[in-house]
This record gives structure tokens, sequence and C-alpha cells, in this order.
């Protein structure tokens, strides 16, 4: 019970996202919500509150992330906590971009990513290639999400240069999530730990199995048993990740519930023809710069960012520039 509640039309302009805003979403009738650890409420899903039990626990993967990423659990679910920004530098390399830049997110409370502590096999398995193109199918132990590696239009991403050097880009509400496996966190947790987990709470290997032996041949979603437990891998060919839900997930408008929310606080971006991403910089905790040429000529973004507000000054070649500031709504 509780492998998929509904399944919808992939709208193009849903992809990149994430959950709409509460009383944006369709009413839809549930029969396995309380299951899946959500409330139904007037025909809408909300995550449930957390539980008084909740507490902090070391997570295999997130451990080498505690200074950025928490991780608690609260009765079924393993909580996971971050601002969705890595450690690691973003979006030099994009060749397709839609001008969003990346943003701290609140994925935090009751907003937290949640993975199912006991994940159970389906036994209706969802394939990533027909569905789930909304919303993320798995969380990357720096707390960074993962999108289905198909776009909206059916396209590999990372073939048609969405993606930047670390395989992420942004959403339509300036949220960072990758859209490939992120192979390289195994140079920091080490490569017999997970490197993400699916949202169905099957854990996402590297290149070697959890023992350090080579990887053994995989499944149509990338994954297996192996010494008793299933788990996927991450691989350098197309399906990168899960190829989709091996495990129970209920699904809602097209995306697994419970997830984390994000909402856009201005109009999503449009592809800019020619232009590629050369530069980002971090410059303090809440400073980002993000430079692109364009036409032979170099365009700087420099924007502050938190949870409240972001202010963005767009530099042009003739040293022009235009300031726009930006409210955020900080619930979700």
């Amino acid at each position: 019970m509780g492998t998929q509640v509904s399944k919808t039309q992939q709208l193009e302009h849903d992809h990149e996202v994430g959950r709409l805003a509460p009383m944006t979403r369709r009413k839809f009738l549930i029969t396995s919500a309380a299951s899946a650890g959500v409330v139904l409420t007037s025909g809408l899903i909300h995550a449930a509150p957390l539980s008084a039990a909740t507490k902090k626990i070391n997570l295999p993967g997130f451990s080498a992330f505690a200074e950025s990423v928490k991780t608690l659990r609260s009765g079924k679910y393993f909580l996971v906590e971050s601002s969705g920004l890595p450690l690691h530098n973003m979006m030099v390399g994009i060749s397709n971009w839609q001008q969003q830049v990346p943003v701290p997110m609140p994925y935090t409370g009751s907003n937290a990513w949640r993975i199912p502590v006991n994940p159970k096999k389906a036994s209706d398995p969802i394939s990533l290639k027909t569905e789930l193109y909304r919303g993320a199918v798995a969380l990357a132990v720096d707390g960074v999400p993962i999108f289905n590696a198909l776009n909206n239009r059916g396209e590999d991403s990372f073939l048609i240069g969405e993606l930047d050097a670390w395989g992420g880009h942004c959403g339509r509400a300036d949220d960072y999530h990758y859209h490939i496996a992120p192979l390289h966190l195994s140079e920091k947790v080490g490569k017999r730990k997970p490197i993400a987990y699916a949202l169905d709470g099957y854990k996402i290997y590297g290149r070697v199995e959890p023992n350090g032996s080579k990887m053994r041949t995989l499944d149509e979603f990338n994954g297996h048993i192996f010494k008793g437990e299933y788990h996927y891998h991450g691989t350098t060919s197309y399906p990168y990740i899960n190829g989709g839900m091996r495990g129970q997930v209920t699904v809602i408008n097209g995306q697994i519930e419970p997830q984390a929310s994000t909402r856009p606080f201005r109009s999503p971006g449009k592809p800019l023809r020619g232009a590629v991403i050369t530069n980002f910089e971090r410059q303090g905790e809440l400073n980002f710069s993000l430079s692109y040429t364009l036409n032979g000529s170099v365009y700087i973004i420099n924007y502050v960012a938190n949870q409240s507000r972001v202010t963005m000054q767009f530099s042009n070649p003739d040293g022009s520039s235009t300031t726009e500031t930006f409210q955020r709504k900080i619930d979700v």
C-alpha cells in the first residue's frame, strides 16, 4: 500500500518549481496519507508535525557534512536540515541557462527532508523514465536534493548542457539541486559510504559496494541486492542515479510526498541562448557573484540572499547596472 496514490500529466511549467504553494495545489483523495506520514486537511497534503521524540542522530554519509547539514530522527523518518547549498562551487560550466541563481532554502523544522527509516519494496515500482519529473527523487549527503535525470521534455539534462561541473543547477525557485549522481562526494565521505539516499529510503552508493568491492551488475533502476539489502548506485551514464523507486513512496500531483517545499520569490527566468556561466563566487556567507559570457561580453550578477530578502545587482559590459530587491515568503 502506498506505492502510488495519484498520477497526473507532467506539465512543463511545473518541472523545476518543486512543491506548489499549499493553496494552489489541486485536491486529491489520499487513501494512504496516514501511513505515509502526512496530514490531510481539506483535501490538501501537509507534512505531519515533528514528533516530540525527535532527536539528533549520525546518519552514514551525512556525518561528513555535519558543519552544514543536521540529521535527526522523528518516528519512522530520518529528518535532514540544510540550506540546500553545497560546500563545493556551483553553476560554472552551464551553457543552457534559464537565468536562475542559487539562494539558501529553508529546509529546516517541519520543512526538513524526510527519508523513511525502514524502506519497503514496492509491488509496483515507479520508473523515472516516465514519471516523477517534478520535485526531488533523492537527497545527497551534503543536503542538496537530487531530481530526475530527465527534464520535463524527456531530455537528458546533463547531455544538453543544463548542468554545472558538479551535476547541478537551479530551478525556478532559485533552488540548487543535482540531476545526476554527485559521485565527487565520495572523496569526502569515503568510497564505502553512501553519497545520497533515495526518497524511498534506500541508500545510493558510488562506484563500489559498501565493503569496497567492485560494483556488481545493476538492475534497470541502477540498484541491486547486496548481502541481503537493496541499494542503488551512482553511475556516469544514464540513469546516473536511482532510475526509479524500487521502494514504496506516495506520489501526489506528479511528485513524491512528503518532501521539502520551495517557493519562488520572482518570476521564472527564460533561456538565455548563447550564455555560458564562467565564474561563481561566495563573498561571505550570504553574498554571491555569478559571471557569464554572451556574444563575447561579460555580464555579472552580484547578489545578497537570506531567507527573507534577495537583492540583485545586474552589471552590463558598458558599465551600467540595475538593482532589484525581492521579498521572500518564509512560510512554505
